[in-house]
């Protein structure tokens, strides 16, 4: 369903409604066609044209108009965004699922709807909102080197502040060091969706803690980093690692890779945390949360989904509605992914924030299924139960009364024979 609501927000960059100040023009389609039509016959020389191709693996175009003008603004958003990197080297195409098939299973494609980047051996699965400013955005991180170099005090000051990504950063003896090209290999596989850096100089190693060779684990929202167990690390060293521990206890729900968090739920459900993060009462509730976060970080069976609704501002009145709550201030709940069915912490109190132990022994009760989704479900039926026994009381009352009214008109007729 988020799918679906999320395809309206490829409106946004299609058109510019109002002239503006040279230097301040969004780009509007021109209406020159740069998507390509991968097939058999041409996808060989599409990849030898560009550095870097993009391609939307799609399903036959539908015949429901409603699903068609989804369609249509589907290729808008990737005509936009082709305009937009005409002169990056990126080239961006369209396989149909039926027509293509061919070439769909010799370039590996297998979900339909799902956005493939192919950049020299690497495949990158595109799995966020379908907008063209994101997916601008995505090709263009993609573009950039695997590996962000740290070599001076204000670029130090720089990685500190990123804390809502995961990152890693190694300390190596120069770009020529074979420890440094296994970094840089690893870094390719989650580029651009696990930040990379590394330092050369003595005094950023000696800062951050680091020795020669050593790479260090940020995890979002924790102080402390953990260091990659073994000595040399291999690339796939670095890659298991990663792949182990890329399910953070508190991650951020991010418009580039939006859908891939959702759908790597806990048994079918997510713990969600709703708050904005420039208003005050979201910034003391995210607060808690990091405290909570680090408190239990080493727990595998714990992760919150953080959301800052300003990010999101389409989906808010989806949101509310679907989960019955007020979004102008902190919530925290779990939602079943399958039906969207949810359970919100009680936050009644508008003066008072739940302190950290507040919201401990009610994760608590969620992971323990005390709390769970299927509660609202039990109450309902139970309201269920109760009107249908009201409703066969009241029918029982009313054959009741017609049997009192059948003993009376008895009783008239015995009269009338007296008589």
């Amino acid at each position: 369903m988020m799918r679906v609501i999320c395809f309206v927000l490829a409106c946004l960059y299609l058109a510019s409604f109002c002239d503006a100040e040279k230097g301040l023009q969004f780009p509007s389609f021109d209406g020159k066609d740069r998507v390509i039509d991968i097939d058999m016959q041409n996808y060989r020389k599409a990849f030898k044209k560009y550095d870097m191709l993009c391609l939307l693996y799609h399903e036959p175009p539908p015949s429901n108009k409603e699903r068609q003008k989804q369609f249509q603004m589907t290729e808008l958003v990737l005509e936009l965004a082709a305009q937009v990197l005409e002169n990056k080297g990126i080239g961006i195409g369209m396989v149909d699922s039926r027509k293509d098939a061919k070439v769909a299973k010799k370039l590996g494609l297998e979900e339909e709807g799902s956005v493939y980047v192919f950049k020299e051996d690497n495949v990158i699965e595109f799995d966020g909102e379908l907008s063209a400013d994101v997916l601008v955005e995505f090709l263009l991180d993609l573009l950039e080197e695997p590996v962000d170099h740290i070599n001076t005090p204000n670029e130090l000051r720089a990685f500190e502040n990123i804390e809502e990504e995961i990152k890693l950063i190694g300390y190596f003896k120069n770009e020529e060091s074979e420890h440094y090209k296994a970094f840089e290999e690893a870094a390719e596989h989650f580029q651009p969706y696990v930040k990379f850096f590394a330092t050369f100089d003595k005094v950023v190693a000696k800062k951050l803690t680091l020795k020669i060779n050593e790479v260090d684990f940020y995890e979002p929202f924790m102080a402390e980093p953990v260091t990659i167990p073994g000595k040399p690390l291999t690339e796939n060293d670095i890659v298991e690692f990663v792949n182990e521990h890329k399910r953070a206890t508190l991650r951020k729900l991010r418009p580039e890779d939006m859908f891939e968090t959702w759908e790597d739920d806990m048994e079918g459900i997510h713990i969600v945390a709703f708050a904005e993060e420039e208003d005050p009462d979201g910034f003391e509730f995210l607060e808690i949360l990091k405290d909570v976060a680090r408190d239990n970080t080493n727990n595998p069976n714990l992760s919150i989904v953080l959301i800052d609704p300003d990010d999101f501002p389409l989906l808010i009145p989806y949101w509310e509605k679907t989960f019955k709550i007020d979004l102008y201030k902190p919530q925290i709940g779990v939602v079943n992914v399958t039906d969207a069915d949810s359970v919100w912490m009680d936050l009644a109190d508008d003066d008072n924030l739940p302190t950290a132990q507040d919201l401990e022994d009610w994760i608590e009760d969620v992971l323990s299924g005390k709390v769970n989704t299927e509660d609202d479900d039990d109450e309902n039926d139970n309201n269920n139960d109760e009107d249908e026994d009201y409703n066969n009381d009241d029918e029982d009352n009313g054959d009741d009364d017609d049997d009192d009214d059948d003993d009376d008109d008895d009783d008239d007729d015995d009269e009338d024979d007296d008589d």
